[in-house]
């Protein structure tokens, strides 16, 4: 019954709200209203110097955060999102041009049968390691095709090593990239090792279905505003 009653005040506020009824009428809508609401929940609150409410802002910003990223947003942020929370490509207009060197790392896991196969040049498809090492330097090139916030930088340098290891019957994948310019080349490096990778695997899937790419990482880069890094330091 009291919901009722409630309800009933609410559209009487709204109709006076729609119509061009008085403030006075308004007002008295109001308190009736709020005598409803005391009666079924008590008083309201004491306004005063020391109530609570008194601290809380009169607006609020709704855009969620979420924990442990707000007291990192200014030291270290992600250059790819815009404040707000968009991606974007980096304005890299403003860096100075130096020299910049990426070398990246993986693992193909060959397994015994497909790795003597391919230390005897005896996989169907041809020459694994030559035309994995073809791959990867195309893949260096195409990297702003394949990842869609990366620039389109001139490279001066891209280097693609495939290594046999009869320790655990893999494929070591080292590659290098390097250029002149505004912007770093450790993308270019990761994706020539992977499509490396990846063209093993397609070139000897046939021989085995248990063949793993793993390990795929950035190893040392030089050049621009963070200078140089190496993981084993």
């Amino acid at each position: 019954m009291i919901l009722r009653q409630m309800a009933t005040k609410l559209r009487t506020c709204n109709r006076y709200l729609h119509t061009n009824k008085s403030s006075t009428d308004l007002a008295n809508a109001i308190a009736e209203l709020n005598k409803e609401m005391e009666s079924v929940f008590g008083d309201a609150p004491p306004v005063g110097s020391n109530s609570s409410m008194n601290n809380l802002p009169l607006t609020q910003d709704t855009t969620f955060v979420p924990p442990g990223i707000e007291e990192n947003v200014h030291d270290q942020h992600l250059t790819h999102i815009s404040r707000t929370g968009e991606a974007q490509m980096v304005d890299v207009s403003s860096k100075e041009t130096t020299k910049r060197v990426a070398i990246a790392g993986c693992k193909v896991i060959l397994g015994q049968k497909a790795f003597d196969l391919v230390s005897a040049n005896q996989i169907t498809k041809g020459d694994v390691l030559t035309v994995a090492k073809i791959a990867g330097v195309n893949g260096a090139k195409q990297t702003s095709n394949l990842i869609p916030l990366c620039h389109n930088i001139s490279l001066t340098h891209i280097r693609v090593d495939l290594t046999l290891n009869k320790k655990d019957f893999s494929v070591e994948i080292e590659g290098e990239a390097a250029s002149t310019g505004k912007t770093g080349v450790e993308m270019e490096a990761m994706t020539a090792v992977t499509i490396a990778g990846l063209t093993v695997y397609d070139m000897c899937k046939a021989a085995s279905k248990d063949i793993q790419i793993t390990d795929v990482r950035l190893e040392h880069k030089m050049g621009g505003k963070s200078g140089e890094w190496s993981r084993n330091k």
